[in-house]
């Protein structure tokens, strides 16, 4: 967490406000570990928009030889405010940008991000070696029967988590894509077929518009969008978290440990 359709969710609300132009910057003391690589100092310019690859934000600039690569890690977020954040939100602002009509603030408590403020030479190097995420168009039912060509031993939920192969995908969204598929997510990727591909594409198609009608999805006191609202994507689940199956709405749904990773299915639903 956050996932793709956080992801997506905190990039469309803070292109609302740009672009921003930058009067100050402050750093935290604390992102030695946050900050992987700094090309140029982020001391003023023009935010001009931000798009999205896979996990990370990319923060485009006026400066054509300025790019900010932004990964949230387990528990971070921009926020958008009229005003310097306060209290305990304001502990964890680890990037606050200071603009000509709103602050922007990286917010992390647990501070596993990582940004990357990048020259256009290391930029195109970092993003080019990004791989096609769940969410572009070529990201078809062919493009994922090829990955299980290549990996046929692998486990499907295990797969999925891949980010060079599903990029964008997290825990939540991968157990809900075996339910909506309609499979176990213990399966050997070499058994599943061409319709399996197929069931799968629109499963994550279908719960990247759910994620993103409910804003993004919060599990407890986790992912907060752009304002500080939690996402209301819970309610588009039908196992993860979930006590009964949401698809049969009788069968009580089991969890499993694959990888190391708590997983949701249910057994009448998935075979």
């Amino acid at each position: 967490m956050p996932e793709l359709p956080e992801v997506e969710t905190i990039k469309n609300q803070l292109n609302n406000f740009l672009p921003l132009k930058i009067k100050h910057v402050f750093f935290s003391d604390k992102t030695s570990r946050l900050i992987r690589q700094k090309d140029f100092k982020l001391e003023s310019g023009i935010i001009t928009n931000i798009y999205r690859k896979g996990k990370f934000l990319i923060f485009n600039f006026d400066n054509p030889d300025h790019f900010l690569i932004s990964h949230l890690g387990m528990s971070g977020s921009w926020r958008i405010s009229d005003k310097k954040l306060v209290g305990n939100e304001a502990k964890h602002a680890h990037i606050v940008i200071e603009g000509d009509k709103k602050v922007l603030s990286y917010v992390d408590p647990r501070r596993f991000g990582l940004a990357y403020f990048l020259n256009k030479e290391n930029f195109e190097k970092k993003i080019n070696s990004f791989p096609i995420d769940i969410s572009e168009p070529t990201f078809d039912a062919v493009h994922i029967k090829n990955i299980f060509d290549q990996n046929p031993n692998k486990v499907l939920k295990t797969l999925l988590l891949d980010q060079k192969k599903f990029s964008g995908v997290g825990n939540y969204i991968a157990s809900e894509i075996c339910a909506r598929a309609k499979i176990l997510p213990t399966r050997v990727v070499s058994t599943l077929t061409q319709k399996d591909c197929t069931n799968i594409k629109a499963a994550i198609d279908l719960i990247i518009y759910g994620a993103l009608k409910g804003s993004g999805t919060t599990f407890g006191g986790g992912y907060r969008d752009a304002f500080g609202e939690k996402g209301e994507g819970v309610n588009h689940l039908v196992v993860f978290h979930q006590k009964i199956c949401q698809m049969c709405k009788k069968t009580e749904v089991i969890k499993i440990t694959l990888g190391g990773r708590g997983t949701y299915y249910c057994p009448h639903c998935q075979k």
